[in-house]
């Protein structure tokens, strides 16, 4: 096997693996949106200020990252649930933009918390695999991205036995499918709501601790790159479908690793968003959306 071949499988294993984290925020953006019909911007800041909360923990007692983990997950689902109350719970029904554009509000204010708590500079972040290499043949599996893989990789079987093993998956379906149905059934979509807040919100910290383990650091610029993947994962998988996200965000991975492979650093985001204007035209429903007429 050539150099060449040998680097462009590394590049799509590298990818594969990371990817598995633009899964879960494309996860987070898509149940969102099928059940409630509406997108949530700040839904990628809400795992980022997770991480930052678990890196708080880590460094006001040093304790092991599972802690780090753990606190990072249950923050950001705390997180999630304020946005529910502040940017949807109240808004005004006939005003549909309104939840839009409280949302990215949330964003930048989220953001621009962790910018001046941080002094917008990157922080360490503690890695669970540290620089641990396994060899594959000629191939190298980073240790971080390994362990990115198999816990997004637990997070989406839970997700799925949640969906659809649950009482709680089978209401979220209803108010998915039909939410006037599902309220004549007893279903109530304020429970429901901030229930796929909070799931949602530790979804997106589980991210967020998996990306800052696996880039050795985390950022404040972090926030703007990560929510622009999580839609653009959303809408390539199909806006509403979970399996879709799942098998966008590993699409996407690949696809970055690739460009930053044969291009460069400076061409990566441009070829990601040449696929999203490629799926608009030619799929504009998405991998596993439904057709969209034209």
């Amino acid at each position: 096997m050539t150099d060449l071949a040998i680097d462009v499988v590394q590049q799509l294993l590298n990818g594969f693996l990371f990817g598995s984290s633009y899964a879960l925020i494309g996860i987070g953006f898509t149940m969102i949106f099928g059940v409630m019909d509406k997108l949530n911007l700040a839904f990628a800041v809400t795992g980022l200020a997770g991480a930052y909360t678990g890196l708080l923990l880590f460094h006001l007692t040093r304790g092991p990252f599972i802690l780090v983990f753990l606190m990072a997950v249950a923050a950001a689902g705390l997180i999630g649930l304020v946005i529910e109350l502040a940017c949807f719970r109240w808004m005004p029904r006939d005003y549909p933009l309104a939840p839009l554009m409280a949302t990215m509000g949330m964003l930048f204010f989220v953001d621009e918390v962790v910018s001046h708590a941080t002094h917008g500079r990157p922080m360490a972040f503690p890695a669970p695999m540290g620089q641990v290499m396994m060899d594959v043949g000629p191939w190298l599996v980073r240790g971080d991205l390994g362990f990115m893989f198999l816990v997004s990789l637990a997070v989406m079987g839970a997700l799925w036995a949640l969906v659809y093993k649950t009482r709680l998956g089978l209401a979220t379906r209803a108010v998915s499918q039909q939410p006037v149905a599902a309220q004549l059934c007893g279903i109530g979509l304020t429970r429901v709501n901030a229930a796929v807040f909070i799931i949602t919100g530790m979804v997106g910290g589980v991210a967020g601790t998996l990306i800052g383990s696996a880039v050795g650091n985390l950022s404040p610029l972090l926030s703007l790159p990560l929510t622009v993947k999580g839609l653009v994962t959303a809408v390539l998988g199909g806006l509403g479908s979970i399996p879709g996200a799942i098998v966008a965000g590993l699409l996407l991975g690949i696809v970055e690793y690739e460009a930053l492979y044969f291009f460069g650093i400076g061409y990566r985001d441009m070829v990601t968003y040449l696929l999203l204007f490629a799926f608009l035209v030619f799929r504009p429903g998405g991998l596993f959306g439904q057709r969209v007429g034209r």
